[in-house]
């Protein structure tokens, strides 16, 4: 019985962590884990939108924190370009369609499940739907200029339906719960792409990316460097706190040598144990390898021709524990001015 209890003790703990992970509040909250932040919040009482007075000529409007429950009176907008209602309690979109002259609209921290009504903002340049409860990216249809798309810490499984946004530079889909990497072949103007804090256990389907500067990819379940052939423009890496074992799949074939390009690359918290196959990154400039398991100065020989390296974190290595650490990095390394979180004393 004894055993049986500590079973089931393990599997409500396996639940809550995965609950965490995906960010799923609803869980949470029955377990009454969010009990502290619900005590400390503003009472959700919406304010009467007519008490909130709008200038007809005004282009940027910025309501944030006004406790607007719903989108309604912004008629009499003829001229706006940016719209702001960060830190609401707006649940639905809708009753935007008349905004034609809108480039911005940004609805982040709301209430917000479902991606709806926007068709007629076919001027659209920016959209935030950070920190709402969506679930499915839909309803993007005619928003073909659109080139910042934020979808920060929602409940989104699947990156689907934005193909058609030919002009997005930007896409920030972390804190969700994406398994695969897929359908963003299309965006070949994607300059920098935010994966952070999903479920993805594998880099793929990143082909059509070639103008792809940035790419993070940081808290996610994968265990190898690979899919980044295409990449071709690459300069910054981020692919902290996953379960990467070996630094590889940086290198690229001769005639293009993409990973040249790289000023940036983090490979910290991992489960590395050598730091090779980056000898050709010749213009990095950050080098982030804290919380891995190198243990052989030798390793530091792989970044000798980085010319132009400036930062360094080897903290939490077992190269840590020499009692000549910082000395010994600045002599492998002598372009070196920042050793972890601390600058060099000349």
């Amino acid at each position: 019985m004894a055993e049986n209890g500590a079973d089931q003790q393990a599997m409500e703990i396996d639940r809550r962590v995965e609950s965490e992970e995906s960010g799923d509040e609803e869980d949470l909250k029955k377990e009454g884990i969010d009990e502290l932040s619900q005590n400390t919040r503003e009472p959700d009482t919406p304010v009467d939108i007519e008490t909130i007075i709008l200038d007809p000529e005004a282009e940027d409007v910025d309501l944030n924190h006004c406790r607007i429950g719903k989108l309604e009176g912004f008629d009499v907008l003829k001229k706006v370009k940016v719209l702001c209602l960060r830190q609401n309690l707006i649940k639905a979109i809708e009753n935007l369609d008349k905004l034609i002259t809108l480039r911005e609209l940004d609805l982040y921290d709301n209430q917000i499940k479902k991606i709806a009504n926007l068709q007629e903002l076919k001027d659209l340049e920016v959209l935030d739907l950070s920190f709402n409860i969506v679930r499915k990216i839909e309803a993007l249809e005619g928003l073909n200029k659109v080139k910042k798309l934020f979808l920060v810490n929602n409940k989104i499984t699947k990156i689907e339906n934005i193909g058609h946004m030919e002009q997005l530079e930007m896409l920030e889909l972390g804190s969700n719960r994406i398994r695969v990497v897929e359908n963003i072949d299309n965006l070949k103007k994607l300059n920098t792409l935010f994966l952070g804090k999903n479920k993805i256990t594998k880099l793929q389907n990143l082909d059509g990316l070639t103008n792809l500067t940035v790419l993070s990819i940081q808290s996610n379940r994968l265990t190898k460097i690979e899919g980044m052939q295409s990449l071709i423009n690459l300069q910054e890496l981020y692919m902290s706190h996953n379960g990467i074992e070996v630094i590889e799949g940086l290198e690229n074939n001769v005639s293009h040598r993409p990973s040249k390009k790289l000023t940036t690359l983090d490979i910290a918290n991992n489960q590395v144990k050598k730091i090779e196959n980056i000898g050709h990154l010749t213009e990095l400039q950050e080098f982030w390898m804290n919380d891995n398991l190198i243990d052989q100065w030798s390793d530091l020989d792989e970044l000798k021709n980085a010319k132009e390296l400036q930062t360094v974190y080897l903290e939490g290595n077992p190269l840590q524990k020499d009692p000549h650490y910082r000395r010994k990095v600045i002599l492998s390394l002598p372009t070196v001015r920042q050793i972890d979180a601390t600058f060099i004393r000349f």
